[in-house]
């Protein structure tokens, strides 16, 4: 298949990704059409002028008149979707997800997929803190990256599209890399600040704190509105790679509390400015338009 204006797309799972993919693909003059659970989703994403078809129910021939499915689910439910549902895919259809796990959603999905079928991994590293249709919002695509997780049963051409589909949606930086890099990465870079945030959250129950508090705090713990449903099962399925991330933070945490407790201003301004300079890497570019 080849990715076009005339490519026939269904989202599966209307939430606050799924939605930011329909309208960002939408927007650019694409035939998007959904599943999801929600009659109240579907009714919204058509009133926004999000997708041009929605539905709640398991249609064969909306399944099987699709060429590019994007599974916008949570990691087990997808897994559960193509065990339940393959047959209804046409052959020669290209899926693809934007699950935040792979090494254990990837190898799965692919092992039991007809061979007919091919599943091309993606993770776009974007989303807000809070869930559901109504929060989506392609803007969010716009400086952000987007990473491509192929095996050595993806085809270059399914690669190519799954990358074509990430400049489509407007992001800014598109790579590469194994399942297993993946998770290794997202267990710091993602996980477990979203561990941080929720300890934060918590290890200072004082009544009255929303009062005095100010922008650091704020934005610190922006991510400790957490669908704790999703976000547990991300943690269980990535669990080695997020404990080594948490030993080592643990250890650093240690560390700089060491220096606090000994009085040791010196070492304390050292990481400070190993910080600092190191943050200025992860800035979102300017976008000029």
């Amino acid at each position: 298949m080849k990715l076009d204006k005339q490519t026939k797309i269904l989202i599966i799972g209307l939430g606050v990704i799924g939605g930011s993919y329909a309208k960002a693909l939408t927007d650019k003059g694409y035939n998007v059409s959904c599943i999801t659970k929600e009659d109240s989703d579907i009714k919204y994403a058509l009133k926004n002028k999000m997708i041009s078809y929605g539905t709640t129910e398991i249609e064969d021939e909306l399944i099987a008149d699709s060429e590019l499915i994007i599974f916008a689910l949570y990691p087990t439910t997808f897994i559960e979707w193509i065990k339940k549902n393959q047959h209804l895919f046409s052959p020669g259809t290209l899926i693809t997800d934007v699950t935040g796990i792979k090494s254990s959603v990837v190898y799965e999905v692919q092992s039991i997929l007809r061979d007919d079928v091919e599943y091309i991994a993606a993770h776009p590293m974007a989303g807000r803190e809070r869930s559901g249709v109504e929060f989506a919002d392609p803007s969010v695509f716009e400086g952000a990256n987007y990473i491509v997780t192929p095996t050595d049963k993806n085809t270059k051409e399914a690669i190519r599209i799954c990358k074509k589909l990430g400049d489509e949606l407007g992001f800014l930086r598109i790579s590469e890399l194994t399942p297993e890099a993946h998770d290794e990465m997202i267990a710091f870079l993602s996980q477990l600040t979203h561990c941080i945030a929720v300890v934060l959250m918590n290890c200072n129950d004082s009544e009255g704190l929303e009062k005095y508090t100010g922008d650091s705090f704020r934005d610190l713990t922006r991510i400790a509105k957490i669908n704790d449903r999703m976000w547990s099962e991300l943690f269980l399925m990535n669990k080695d790679a997020l404990l080594t991330e948490m030993d080592r933070f643990i250890e650093e945490f240690t560390e700089f509390r060491t220096y606090l407790a000994n009085g040791d201003g010196k070492r304390m301004r050292e990481k400070m400015r190993s910080s600092t300079a190191r943050r200025s890497l992860f800035d979102k570019p300017i976008i000029k338009s």
